[in-house]
């Protein structure tokens, strides 16, 4: 299985995501710098980490959406490419118009370190196919800006078409109907706020993030 994980100047979590998606793989991704206009031939998979790409210039993930490489990213999925954006990719996914509505700063304007629990809302995505509805997930998050809104509009949407993958148990951010992540209406583009490489390994205190990358696996046809 070929991934490939996207690099952002500001980027600080893509070398977690590429140790965490080599344990599941066995298989070093390629790390692919913004400025290319091209991904690597047959990639399977394709990664957009947390940090703070442009050092969250003008607004998170704006600067980042419009570096060469999305470009490719945008094709890819429009091809049913499975591609996940954590954190920072997530508001990356939202700037570029692969995913609907935006993050804004957290209510309080408080920075939230901590681990948080998530319930799975489907598993008709490529994240979420080796889980059940109604697991609850312990998976860390990081973020100043993870507040998920959208119009009310667009909200039903989401609930209508089961696009709303996870959700918080206990809403750290102020995100609109306690979202924690939502999917594309292709269900191959997955974007979340909280980190599953984080959550990967016995020693991070939680293994619950593996299952969902391993689910990666399994909707690229790889085993799991």
């Amino acid at each position: 299985m070929k991934t490939a994980v996207i690099v952002f100047p500001g980027s600080n979590c893509d070398r977690d995501l590429a140790v965490a998606l080599e344990q599941v793989t066995g298989r070093a991704p390629a790390m692919v710098w913004h400025k290319e206009t091209e991904l690597p031939d047959g990639v399977d998979f394709i990664g957009i980490p947390g940090g703070f790409s442009y050092g969250d210039y003008l607004r998170s993930g704006a600067m980042a959406a419009r570096s060469p490489i999305v470009r490719a990213v945008v094709d890819a999925a429009n091809r049913g490419v499975p591609v996940l954006g954590v954190c920072n990719g997530f508001q990356v996914l939202t700037e570029a118009g692969l995913l609907p509505g935006a993050l804004q700063k957290n209510a309080g304007l408080k920075f939230r370190c901590t681990s948080a629990t998530i319930r799975v809302e489907t598993t008709s995505t490529v994240l979420t196919n080796l889980a059940a509805i109604g697991d609850e997930l312990a998976i860390p998050i990081n973020h100043f800006e993870g507040n998920y809104t959208c119009s009310p509009e667009t909200l039903a949407e989401l609930r209508s078409d089961d696009r709303i993958v996870f959700r918080y148990v206990e809403n750290p951010n102020g995100s609109t109907d306690d979202i924690a992540g939502v999917c594309n209406d292709g269900r191959n583009v997955v974007g979340l706020m909280p980190h599953p490489e984080r959550a990967s390994h016995e020693l991070l205190g939680s293994t619950d993030g593996r299952r969902l990358l391993q689910s990666l696996l399994a909707a690229a046809g790889a085993p799991a």
